[in-house]
């Protein structure tokens, strides 16, 4: 067989070997049969809210198992019509096959991406929180690049974004940024890439065209609904007032309008400056303190990044997830999962699906890649 068939097909092979080991698939295939006779029973209307979790669970399963399946036949269907053109010194139809195994690799891995997303909140829309680090100018720009990143990518999969809190940065770039991004699976999708980035680039900033390295960090967290309900006391809040900056309209820089709410035991803080009014601004931030707070117990019990720690790290050497490189040689590498790209143009202009995928497959397996950082 042909190199180039035998590589998607080793790929397809590793994308059901994982879709098979997350699903856990002969308990899955139970699941489904409890699930589908759960249906059945006309009982189960009784609780509407009951009966809505059941319906999920079992258009997720069986979604991921029918998908798995027909990955499964479909490579086999192929495999076998190459081997046969091959036998037969027909080119034409090994090219077809070929072809059609190369379509089937990108529908595995796109089929495998929505499978792992499965988790409590996964399915929600999501905050993403963008905050330079140290170097002033330097990182204020990068991360004021993160977050036309993140724009970018959000539009690309066609999800609506809006800019919940903004601080500018002092010459160019911002100090911090909220965004809430809204679409389906927004927060599956975008969790792993809460953590510190690291930009490598000669400065537009420096006149003597020099190297810099400039970190941001990047928090990401769901939105939640009234029906997941989380818990605190007012006593352990601070909320503070303050003028709002940036744009937005005459009542920027003009009134306290903006509020910040700080969450005292965990030391999380969130803030809302884009509604004109105190009150609307008040009441989006504590849909942040609930969405953080929520977040924080997910990690927690799901063993994954714990937000409280990601919190209080540094913002820094030692502490990145990926590096971004600029010059003198193109890269994007990511230091959990070893994956990369040579176009960061592209990964910069939201090109990030790769590297969610990534992240995502190395929640399944547990396997830590030992990755070299960048120069």
């Amino acid at each position: 067989m042909r190199a180039e068939a035998q590589a998607n097909a080793d790929k397809i092979n590793a994308a059901l070997a994982l879709l098979r080991r997350f699903l856990d698939w002969d308990r899955a295939l139970r699941r489904l049969d409890e699930l589908n006779a759960r249906v059945e029973d006309p009982t189960l209307w009784n609780d509407a809210k009951a009966a809505q979790e059941v319906m999920r669970e079992r258009r997720r399963l069986d979604e991921a198992i029918t998908a798995t399946r027909a990955i499964e036949s479909e490579l086999s269907d192929n495999l076998e019509l190459i081997e046969m053109a091959e036998a037969e010194g027909d080119q034409e139809m090994v090219d077809e096959g070929i072809a059609a195994l190369d379509a089937l690799a990108a529908r595995a891995e796109t089929d495998k991406v929505k499978a792992l997303l499965s988790g409590e909140a996964d399915a929600n829309d999501t905050y993403i929180e963008i905050n330079s680090g140290a170097g002033g100018t330097e990182s204020q720009d990068w991360a004021g690049m993160l977050q036309r990143m993140y724009t970018r990518w959000a539009e690309r999969h066609g999800m609506k974004v809006e800019l919940i809190d903004y601080h500018a940065g002092e010459q160019a770039g911002i100090k911090s940024a909220t965004l809430l991004v809204k679409g389906e699976n927004a927060y599956g999708y975008s969790k792993t890439e809460s953590g510190v980035h690291r930009l490598v680039r000669i400065s537009p900033y420096d006149s003597a065209a020099r190297r810099h390295t400039s970190f941001s960090s990047v928090w990401v967290y769901p939105v939640i609904d009234d029906d997941i309900q989380v818990e605190y006391n007012e006593s352990d809040l601070r909320i503070d007032t303050y003028r709002a900056s940036g744009a937005g309209g005459q009542h920027i820089n003009t009134t306290d309008s903006a509020v910040r709410i700080t969450h005292i035991p965990t030391g999380i803080v969130v803030q809302c400056q884009n509604q004109r009014s105190q009150h609307k601004n008040k009441a989006e931030a504590y849909n942040q303190l609930r969405a953080r707070l929520y977040e924080r117990e997910l990690a927690i019990r799901e063993q994954a990044a714990n937000a409280e720690n990601a919190t209080k790290t540094d913002i820094g050497w030692g502490h990145q997830i990926r590096s971004y490189v600029l010059q003198p040689y193109q890269l994007v590498k990511d230091l959990r999962t070893g994956a990369t790209s040579t176009a960061p143009a592209d990964v910069l202009d939201g090109d990030l699906d790769p590297f969610m995928a990534a992240a995502l497959s190395q929640r399944v397996t547990g396997e830590k890649v030992e990755v070299e950082d960048v120069d």
